[in-house]
């Protein structure tokens, strides 16, 4: 028996290979693939021990060893009803003879990974695994969590784990144990500039430039102003959807959008196309063009 547990969500791939291992009645044999010797592939396709009539070889990343995975459609058909052979491999070429034939012979699940249009079914995810860990969380928090972490499934459960520490999960709480993701950072950042708070901008900006590169947070600032001018000149109301902009966020700078008004927005937009011109001129240190750009905005 062959399974290929393959996509770019590597938590889910990893789960679903503990899942298999949990049901299996014995010891699973776990393969490094790119260690793996051509030689070596009948006693792992093969052979038997010992020890245990059933076998369970788990074989990670075979595809990166292109000298044995060239090799391997010979040996399918010869894979003992004995082993149940799990090849784990997030992304493998699928224009090969060798994946060609693993998917003629295997049972395929894909695990794609999770985009920004996806954090309704994160905040569902989270609420499921909360309960399990006895963590209480109600749908306003999940979705809060899921804004200030992302959808990287390693860092919720990451995040679920210290929650579970807490007596009591408040947001307040949150946020004094889970670190903000980059993006959550420069929300904030750009809200607190569109309220004219010069102070905190200027604080927010030496934590940033110890940690950030400031091409990275211009653009993630930038996509902020994207999505701001997304929601305010928003015909039909699609924008949240169609540009999978967070609804908390969404919410957020629908507020905005209102107080400043289109003229506003659309000068805010103006701004920050001068400023990434004149970054991609090298018109000024970027950080003081940053700067000097969020004390710009219109408030």
């Amino acid at each position: 028996m062959i399974t290929l547990l393959t996509g770019e969500n590597t938590f889910e791939t990893s789960e679903a290979a503990k899942a298999l291992v949990s049901s299996f009645d014995g010891r699973a044999e776990h393969i490094d693939g790119s260690g793996v010797e051509l030689k070596g592939l009948p006693d792992l396709l093969m052979g038997s021990t010992l020890f245990a009539e059933q076998r369970l070889v788990i074989i990670k990343d075979l595809s990166q060893n292109s000298s044995v995975w060239e090799k391997l459609p010979e040996w399918l058909s010869r894979i003992s009803d004995d082993i149940h052979v799990v090849l784990v491999d997030a992304k493998p070429d699928k224009r090969t003879s060798a994946y060609k034939a693993v998917k003629a012979a295997a049972t395929i699940r894909e695990f794609p990974a999770w985009s920004d249009r996806d954090s309704a079914k994160a905040e569902q995810w989270v609420l499921q695994r909360a309960t399990k860990a006895g963590v209480g969380l109600d749908a306003k928090l999940a979705r809060y969590l899921v804004m200030r972490v992302g959808v990287d499934q390693w860092l919720l459960a990451s995040a679920i784990d210290k929650l579970a520490l807490l007596d009591t999960v408040t947001q307040t709480a949150l946020e004094e144990v889970i670190d903000a993701n980059p993006s959550e950072n420069i929300f904030q950042l750009f809200e607190t500039a569109l309220t004219g708070r010069r102070d905190k901008v200027a604080e927010a900006l030496r934590t940033l430039e110890l940690q950030e590169d400031p091409y990275a947070t211009f653009a993630l600032l930038s996509s902020q102003v994207f999505s701001l001018a997304a929601v305010t000149f928003d015909a039909d109301g699609g924008a949240v959807k169609d540009f999978a902009i967070h609804p908390y966020v969404a919410s957020k700078l629908t507020s905005q959008s209102k107080r400043l008004g289109k003229k506003n927005v659309a000068d805010i937009v103006r701004i920050f196309a001068q400023t990434d011109a004149d970054m991609k001129r090298s018109k000024a240190e970027p950080w003081l063009l940053i700067e000097r750009t969020l004390y710009s905005l219109p408030t």
